[in-house]
């Protein structure tokens, strides 16, 4: 979770629009959701306990105020009432940062700046650290930015923190993020791994955690220290705080902050980051400092690895053997370089186990190869309608070989399996091409396409003379394709492999099923599968239509 989380800009939000919902729906909605953010909040902020993903509350959050918004309400305001009650004040403010949404934003903020610095934006917690002649004497939480939490004697419990540090003014304050220690992260592929809330967790908890021998810390402010950058890096790595000279480096172009920012993504750190801030090396003294954004950095951060989207619809889908598919329809999400509206959700069985309808908002992450993955339902509505799905007992690999309303998707699978790569390689009959002709009536068998003349493919919309004659001409090459090549089209459950042997229906109609367990890969439940195909009533009456239309092995099979 954020205490800026109010702050930040999301592409993804830009591309959400305000729910179709009736008012007394949406603020329904709204309560609904502003309650569960406050439990979370109370978790985390008053008991140390992270009960939801980092970047899946931030998103909530931001869809909260974007239902305010739409409500013409007030801005939610962020949970700082929420904070454990710190009263140690900081000597100098704790700022914030600015995020920027996109490429040009941080262009225009360059324009006219020089000594200019990038840093990885570490995800952690955010403190003050006080040295007095060299001892360190107060460790305070970010709180409001004005005063927080007294952290002295847990910071004191972490190794990674000097209690002493030397060549240092009489005061020495700093500013950074404690952070949790890792090896080898790489953001692109990791994403957040709740390394945030599992630092605030340790530091909110009574007692002392084990969890403080993993926290590192990242000092990313020095107010009125060097003013010189270089000599501000050098200072702090020579008083034990090594990470900002390290990991810091001198840009003058967006092109310069874009490659770190990649480059950050990608490689191996030992922290989690979150995005990149861009400092200029000066900055005003720390007595003018407020709690509030600054002009003097920003902060661009990556695409979460993980976003969350509303559910517009829930989308069905038979396929050629009658499996159901199920889709999630979504509002567009910016992630990585692609936009996703989409997310294949599985079986009508798996649907049936995640229960979401429109409305809800799910979280979803790209796997290796792009992918998008459904990784939780992160809020559900509270108004919830499920969607007709299709009757799974209706749909299997022997049904719909002829069209009918309730056949019409598993038909149109099968008639595009049958003219794909895999059947007979009909060149230019897309599935477009088979919804023309099934839509005027021409084709309601699936061979109906065999006996068609070129005038009625021209005569049908959308498909023309040339386009026509092209298409008659496939359907009659179809005729010359080998008879293992006809069995795969129709459907039968064999592999080309396996029906290289098999010459005639006459031949097949002779074969027991012991012999087709014979085969390579046919085991006792496959060739019931096989047999049963092969003795269908529609798919005999597919192998008469080939016999009186003349195609090579189905002649004789009486």
């Amino acid at each position: 979770m954020t205490l800026l989380g109010g702050l930040m800009f999301c592409g993804a939000l830009r591309a959400e629009s305000c729910p179709a919902w009736r008012p007394e729906r949406l603020q329904l909605e709204i309560t609904a959701l502003k309650n569960q953010l406050e439990r979370w909040d109370v978790a985390y902020y008053q008991q140390g306990d992270s009960l939801i993903e980092d970047q899946v509350y931030d998103s909530l959050r931001q869809k909260l105020q974007l239902w305010h918004r739409c409500a013409g309400l007030e801005r939610v305001e962020e949970p700082s009432s929420l904070l454990p009650a710190g009263k140690t004040p900081h000597p100098v403010a704790h700022t914030g940062l600015h995020k920027l949404a996109d490429p040009a934003a941080v262009d225009q903020w360059l324009r006219g700046r020089s000594d200019v610095w990038v840093q990885p934006k570490v995800d952690g917690v955010a403190i003050t650290l006080v040295y007095r002649d060299g001892e360190l004497a107060a460790a305070v939480s970010r709180g409001n930015g004005l005063q927080g939490e007294n952290w002295l004697e847990k910071v004191r419990a972490i190794p990674a923190i000097p209690a002493a540090v030397k060549d240092a003014p009489a005061t020495l304050i700093l500013q950074g993020e404690l952070f949790l220690m890792v090896n080898g992260h790489q953001q692109k592929i990791h994403g957040g791994i709740n390394a945030r809330s599992t630092v605030a967790g340790a530091l909110m908890k009574n007692r002392l955690s084990p969890v403080l021998q993993q926290i590192g810390l990242f000092v990313w402010a020095w107010p009125d220290g060097p003013k010189e950058m270089t000599q501000r890096l050098q200072q702090l790595a020579a008083m034990g705080f090594p990470l900002a000279l390290a990991y810091s480096q001198p840009v003058s172009s967006l092109d310069d902050v874009r490659q770190w920012r990649e480059r950050w993504y990608r490689e191996a750190l030992p922290f989690v980051t979150d995005g990149v801030v861009i400092h200029q090396a000066r900055s005003p003294q720390g007595r003018y400092w407020q709690a509030k954004p600054g002009d003097w950095a920003v902060a661009w951060k990556y695409p979460p690895v993980q976003q969350v989207a509303r559910v517009n619809d829930v989308e069905f889908s038979v396929g050629r053997t009658g499996k159901i598919a199920v889709v999630l329809k979504l509002d567009p999400l910016r992630m990585d370089d692609k936009w996703v509206s989409r997310v294949n959700l599985g079986s009508l069985p798996r649907w049936r186990q995640w229960a979401v309808v429109p409305g809800d908002q799910v979280a979803i992450s790209l796997m290796g190869n792009g992918i998008p993955r459904l990784d939780k339902v992160a809020w559900r509505t509270t108004e919830r309608i499920e969607p007709s799905a299709p009757a799974a007992d209706r749909y299997h690999a022997l049904s719909c070989f002829t069209w009918l309303p309730e056949c019409r998707q598993q038909f149109l699978a099968r008639l595009v399996w049958l003219g794909g790569p895999q059947g007979l390689g009909l060149h230019g009959v897309s599935e477009s091409t088979w919804q023309v002709l099934i839509d005027q009536g021409l084709v309601r068998h699936l061979l109906d396409w065999l006996v068609l003349t070129p005038e009625q493919l021209m005569s049908a919309p959308g498909i023309g003379d040339k386009r026509g004659r092209s298409i008659h001409r496939q359907f009659q090459l179809a005729r010359q394709q080998p008879f293992a090549r006809w069995l795969i089209a129709l459907g039968v459950p064999l592999s080309l492999q396996q029906t290289q042997a098999l010459k005639s229906w006459h031949q097949i109609r002779q074969l027991p099923v012991g012999e087709w367990r014979k085969m390579t890969g046919i085991g006792a439940k496959k060739a019931e599968q096989i047999t049963g195909f092969l003795q269908h009533p529609p798919f005999l009456t597919l192998v008469s239509t080939l016999e009186a239309q003349e195609i090579t092995g189905f002649v004789g099979t009486q």
